[in-house]
Order: structure tokens, then C-alpha cells, then sequence
């Protein structure tokens, strides 16, 4: 049985049962299943498919993310399917999208975004305590190169080891054995799944500066189905989509990924959007680090002058002023530059050197 869905704005129609894809981890579903209600919320006979898949990322556990080398571990097989028709839309962590996405495929919401630092989850026995109070040589667990650089230079005094798996899997290491004083974690996972209650402490930007695209959730889908595209488009939200284009074109004019450190900090603030970014070598005792910031002022699009909206460092945004988007992705793209200017592809470099001789 299908259903016909008039967008809430009477434009663009969807007549079919849709496939949403997603990885099958306990976070992944409940992300899903969260964009999946609110658009029932705005489509009341829309009829959902959950199609839950296994990607690289979740098969390969036992090496750290950054030496697989690919950028697109817990997407490829999702995109794969969307090529394929085998689903119409894919819910996925922001932060494990490419900023290059493969011909044809747009990211076609950006939601509001969570909490997006990182926090601090200690063993039970250190319940109390933060990273600073911790005994001298403590291990935290970590699989990402940006934390373990930031945290590194930050305490001198802890020891810092990979560790993998999803969640329940890092938190089920953590609890049940003594190898690690503490684990950091997405501040967004924890309280998706309801696991407040775990963290010790959150990582302001002075510790930690967060992935490009921490904490939001995006919905993929291909950029010739304007049905579907106009379906999920009124799921954007307006600063966590201006925000996240900036630190995507940050990323993508670096060329950074998994295999280098590189952290992000945006804020918007009386109409100015504020980016933060910065390089590190592995250790963290090699970094530079900027902030820039531009205007996004301008009215959003309505539908008497919309255009045919442009693709923003992956996003399509119709609904949102396009000049905003272009100064976002504009920013991102000259904070780049200033740091490349000042060093930053040697110290890229010579971290993926050392990650590939690791």
C-alpha cells in the first residue's frame, strides 16, 4: 500500500512507501527512528520502510578508523543501496560524511544539532573525578586522532590508547575491564541514547574542539528525486545547516579526514556566523589554529523568488538564503586558506606520515 504526501507547503508529492536507510547499531536506529517520527509528524500518512544495514566501519573493529583509509567507512554501503534504488533517503551521523559526496547524491536536511562536543566517560571507580583530577598516567580511550592531539598537548600527564566498536561495545570495555581510566565520547551519542548520566565532563572548545559536523544528523538522498528532496527539505535547521557548511568547506579545502587532526568550533551570534578551526601534528605539540567570521543576514528564500537551489559543500538548502550559504561555505573555504598559508598542509602531512607508520 502507498501513500500520497503533499509537502506542508502544498509543493512536491511522494506517492510510495519510502525506504529509509541506516547503519543497524542501537544509536543509528534510534537517530533514524527520530527523523522518521518527525517527518511522520509533518506527513501524517507517510509510509516509512527501515532498511538497516552493516557498513565497513561496524565489520572492521580491531584497527583504529584512521588506519583503514577510507574516507566513506559507515556510508559506502548505505550509498551503495541509494545508488541502487534500494532505498530512497539515508539518515546518517554528519560527522561520517565525506565533504565530497559521489556524483548525483545531496545531502538533503541537516537537523538541529545536539550538543556537539565531546565528553569525558570515566571507569566507575573514578566516578567524581575529571580529566584534570585524574592520577598521573591514567589511559583514555579514544579511536580519533583529533581528540587524542588536543587532549594530548592539553594533559601531558595521561597516556592515550585506540579503542573501537560502537557505544555499547567502548562502554562494555571500559566497564568490565581496568585498561582504561576513561573513554571520550560525542556528547550527542550519550544523550541520544540516554546515557547523560555517564558523562563526568563535557570538553569546552579550550580542551576540545569537535569533528566537522558533530552532533548533527543529515538525510542523504539523490539530488534528482526532487519529490523526496522537497519531502525532507523542511526538516533543515537554519544555523546547524549554515554552521555545518561552513566547517564542511573548512575540511574539504584542506583535504583533511579521519587520517588527520583537524577540529572545528562554530557560533552564531547576532547574525555573524564564527568559525573556529585548527590542524594539529599527532602529539599535539605542533598546531595552528584561527577564527574568521561573516555575515548571514540575508532574508531566506521564498517560494515567489526561489531558484534552483545550490549544492553548499554537499547540502542543498533551497529554503535557505543563498546568499548565506555562500558566505558560510566562503568562510569555511578562506579560514582554510589562512592556515594553509601559515603551514598547515606540512603539519597534515607529516601526521598522515606518521598514522600511515604507525
Amino acid at each position: 500500500m502507498s501513500a500520497e504526501t503533499s509537502a506542508p507547503d502544498g509543493k512536491g508529492k511522494v506517492s510510495r512507501v519510502i525506504r529509509v536507510g541506516t547503519r543497524k547499531s542501537q544509536l543509528a536506529r534510534i537517530q533514524t527512528d527520530s527523523v522518521a517520527e518527525k517527518l511522520k509528524d509533518l506527513y501524517p500518512d507517510l509510509q516509512l520502510e527501515i532498511v538497516g544495514m552493516t557498513t565497513t566501519g561496524d565489520i572492521n573493529l580491531d584497527t583504529a578508523l584512521s588506519k583503514i583509509g577510507e574516507k566513506s567507512l559507515f556510508t559506502k554501503e548505505l550509498e551503495t543501496a541509494l545508488e541502487r534504488n534500494e532505498v530512497d533517503l539515508v539518515v546518517h551521523s554528519l560527522k561520517d560524511l565525506p565533504t565530497t559526496l559521489p556524483p548525483g547524491f545531496t545531502i538533503g536536511a541537516v537537523l538541529m544539532r545536539e550538543n556537539p562536543h565531546d565528553a569525558v566517560v570515566l571507569h566507575p571507580k573514578n566516578r567524581g573525578k575529571t580529566l584534570e583530577s585524574l592520577p598521573e598516567n591514567s589511559v583514555i580511550g579514544t579511536s580519533s586522532l583529533r581528540r587524542a592531539a588536543q587532549l594530548k598537548k592539553r594533559f601531558p600527564n595521561l597516556s592515550f590508547k585506540d579503542i573501537r566498536g560502537n557505544l555499547n561495545t567502548r562502554l562494555k570495555k571500559l566497564d568490565e575491564k581496568e585498561d582504561y581510566a576513561g573513554i571520550i565520547l560525542a556528547a550527542a551519542g550519550l544523550r541520544r541514547m540516554g546515557w547523560e548520566d555517564r558523562i563526568s565532563q563535557i570538553l569546552g572548545p579550550e580542551d576540545c574542539m569537535y569533528a566537522v559536523g558533530q552532533g548533527a544528523l543529515a538525510v542523504e538522498v539523490r539530488a534528482k528525486d526532487v519529490d523526496i528532496l522537497e519531502m525532507v527539505s523542511v526538516l533543515h535547521d537554519r544555523d546547524t545547516v549554515l554552521r555545518c557548511i561552513a566547517e564542511r568547506a573548512f575540511l574539504r579545502e584542506l583535504e583533511g579526514g579521519c587520517s588527520v587532526p583537524v577540529a572545528v568550533h562554530t557560533e552564531v551570534k547576532e547574525a555573524q556566523l564564527y568559525l573556529t578551526g585548527a590542524v594539529y601534528s599527532l602529539d599535539g605539540s605542533d598546531s595552528l589554529k584561527e577564527t574568521m567570521q561573516t555575515s548571514i543576514t540575508a532574508a531566506d528564500t521564498t517560494p515567489e523568488d526561489a531558484v534552483e537551489p545550490v549544492q553548499r559543500a554537499g547540502v542543498t538548502a533551497g529554503k535557505i538564503s543563498g546568499e548565506a550559504q555562500a558566505n558560510a561555505e566562503k568562510l569555511g573555504v578562506n579560514l582554510a586558506k589562512l592556515l594553509l598559508s601559515k603551514g598547515a598542509k606540512e603539519i597534515l602531512m607529516v601526521a598522515r606520515q606518521q598514522n600511515d607508520a604507525r
